[in-house]
């Protein structure tokens, strides 16, 4: 972030898959953490509750420094939502944002989570989408202190297992498409 901050980087898209582990966001409930054995619990300075990441789930952590007409938090949550939701529409996965929660949703379930961070509006956090998550993960808490949707994935949506590497490229394509960048290998 510091060297974003300065100038002495681009701004980046990491996407990464995590062992099993739960994080904990500034706003996090412990309570939430219903069972952690065996898995690390770690706290994140990412908004946000408690959440699952894991093998088969993209972590997105955009590292941007926010141009002038940009730096507004709810339009960069609202635009790392439209990322996700481009790309799942390029499943015919047809997903939304649901009014008062944060994350994007199908029906009643959660496909993916999204919590940021902003520091002198210079992001480091953004969202994780379910791709081929297992997600008994989610059964050790409460998914972002929600207790009456459940948790999907794109595989249990389509019904078959989903190339990572497919995804990966259709989410840096999308967040070139939403946040107006050229995006390089």
């Amino acid at each position: 972030m510091e060297e974003r901050a300065a100038d002495e980087r681009p701004d980046t898209l990491l996407l990464l898959e995590h062992p099993p582990v739960i994080t904990l966001g500034r706003g996090a409930h412990p309570e939430h953490v219903l069972s952690a054995e065996g898995v690390a619990v770690h706290e994140t300075p990412r908004g946000g509750d408690v959440t699952f990441h894991g093998p088969g789930q993209w972590v997105g952590y955009p590292i941007l420094k926010l141009a002038r007409d940009r730096q507004d938090v709810r339009r960069y949550v609202h635009d790392v939502e439209a990322v996700v939701i481009r790309a799942l529409a390029d499943y015919g996965i047809a997903a939304e944002r649901v009014s008062g929660l944060r994350g994007i949703f199908v029906g009643r379930d959660k496909v993916a989570a999204v919590g940021v961070r902003i520091s002198r509006w210079v992001t480091s956090h953004g969202f994780a989408l379910n791709v081929n998550t297992d997600l008994r993960g989610f059964e050790a808490i409460v998914p972002c202190g929600i207790t009456d949707r459940g948790v999907t994935s794109m595989e249990r949506l389509l019904g078959r297992p989903v190339s990572m590497d497919d995804v990966a490229e259709r989410i840096v394509a999308r967040f070139g498409e939403v946040f107006g960048l050229e995006m390089v290998g």
